[in-house]
């Protein structure tokens, strides 16, 4: 077994082990947790896979980002409410037999389709042709996205203002 496919399944078994512990756990603030290790462990998975850019991002935005905005909100819900937040986990069973038959699905869809054995060759420097893509052929989905978030932040600005 090669190094690379050892390295895989490490990382396989730590993102579906934080992936059933944010399902799972009975505390809110550790399923956050589990959600940023689920997190990071896409990101070296993307890192396998050669796409450095995409890693980074993952670490940056997810992993930082949206995980730092949800412990904040979990902090200040608990200080507003004063009680400690907990959620249940309703229907297992039901999203227990959902997920298996989406595993079967995938199982009988990846034994069914050939494979590369060998790993390509990356060429060129990927995060320079993402950049210049981004900033050239998908300038206005890039900008309205900005302008999206924008709306979104104002939006959540006027919703948590205290009330007169």
């Amino acid at each position: 077994m090669s190094l690379d496919v050892l390295a895989f399944w490490a990382f396989a078994v730590v993102l579906v082990g934080a992936a059933l512990a944010v399902v799972l756990s009975k505390n809110l603030f550790h399923s956050v947790l589990w959600l940023a290790l689920a997190l990071t462990g896409t990101a070296g998975i993307f890192l396998m896979l050669d796409a450095e850019f995409i890693a980074g991002v993952q670490v940056l935005l997810y992993a930082g980002g949206v995980v730092t905005v949800v412990v904040f909100a979990i902090v200040v819900t608990e200080r507003l409410v004063g009680t400690k937040l907990s959620h249940t986990s309703r229907n297992v069973f039901r999203g227990a037999l959902v997920a298996t038959a989406f595993l079967l699905l995938v199982f009988r869809w990846i034994t069914l389709t050939p494979l590369p054995l060998e790993k390509v060759a990356v060429t060129g420097d990927l995060t320079k042709a993402i950049g210049a893509s981004v900033l050239t052929r998908y300038i206005l989905p890039f900008e309205l996205l900005a302008v999206i978030l924008l709306v979104a932040l104002l939006g959540a600005s006027y919703f948590a203002r205290p009330e007169d």
